[in-house]
């Protein structure tokens, strides 16, 4: 049954899933929680022919890449590019690939045409891969909450969090206003206080419960206008006046699913 909310609650904002890692999003009212983060959550990666991930901190032209799905195909479109539609292979070859200390991840290359395509987009050569079917990496286990606890090619945690009262609160301090995209969350929230969500540990939203294990310190990509590719100084100069740690700036809580289940907008959320 769908938990709803009441005017004092706090709800459910929004739902994004990433299809390729680096690339554009989309958001959805509703989606299904698996334990690696949102279906079809960064399960695809751009890496160098050497398998090593690319990001927007190298390339910051993948973010105006449109990743579409489709049943098992996959559309991409990107601005002056022609339209290309691949069927994705989930299983097969597999080649180990590298994201940060995951160094042998099991991924399945995608096929000459869409690496032609990413290559001529980027300039430089590079391959699309998919997470391998049945593979598991695992997060950190400071972190982990179970041995199953696992993401695809997010950057280390299979779902992040944040609220549009910590954005608000943010952008109260900015002379040029920014947009959520600029951090990438999976799940938004709305309704409680800035930064409460720094506070969980536990949530309930439907029936999906999340540990929220760590906060997000945040890097150069936030300063990367998605739609321009214009850099700038912020947020990361007015977050680290009054959101520096030692590890960096935080926005944005990483969080582990502890179970499966389907999110909807809307949904309340209980803090445990």
């Amino acid at each position: 049954m769908i938990q709803r909310s009441d005017k004092h609650s706090t709800t459910l904002s929004s739902l994004v899933y990433y299809p390729i890692k680096a690339c554009r999003g989309f958001s959805v009212d509703t989606a299904r929680v698996e334990r690696m983060g949102l279906e079809h959550d960064r399960r695809m990666m751009v890496v160098t022919p050497g398998g090593k991930f690319l990001t927007q901190r190298e390339f910051p032209k993948l973010a105006l890449v449109t990743p579409t799905l489709e049943d098992d195909k996959l559309m991409l479109s990107a601005p002056a590019m022609d339209t290309l539609s691949i069927a994705i292979a989930k299983t097969g070859q597999a080649i180990p690939v590298e994201i940060w200390k995951s160094r042998d991840v099991q991924a399945i290359d995608q096929g000459k045409a869409v690496a032609s395509w990413f290559s001529d987009w980027l300039g430089a050569s590079a391959r699309l891969v998919h997470i391998a079917d049945g593979f598991q990496r695992k997060v950190s286990a400071v972190y982990a909450v179970t041995d199953n606890d696992q993401t695809g090619f997010a950057d280390g945690y299979p779902i992040l969090l944040a609220s549009e009262e910590s954005l608000a609160d943010l952008n109260s301090r900015l002379e040029t206003q920014i947009p959520m995209n600029r951090f990438r969350p999976n799940v938004v929230v709305k309704g409680c206080e800035p930064f409460d969500e720094d506070q969980w540990k536990r949530i309930r939203i439907g029936d999906v419960e999340l540990a929220i294990v760590k906060p997000c310190a945040r890097c150069v990509v936030t300063t990367i206008d998605k739609e321009t590719l214009e850099k700038s100084k912020e947020p990361l100069k007015t977050l680290a006046a009054y959101r520096k740690q030692a590890k960096g700036v935080m926005f944005g809580q990483n969080a582990i699913p502890l179970n499966e289940g389907r999110l909807e907008i809307g949904m309340n959320v209980k803090i445990l």
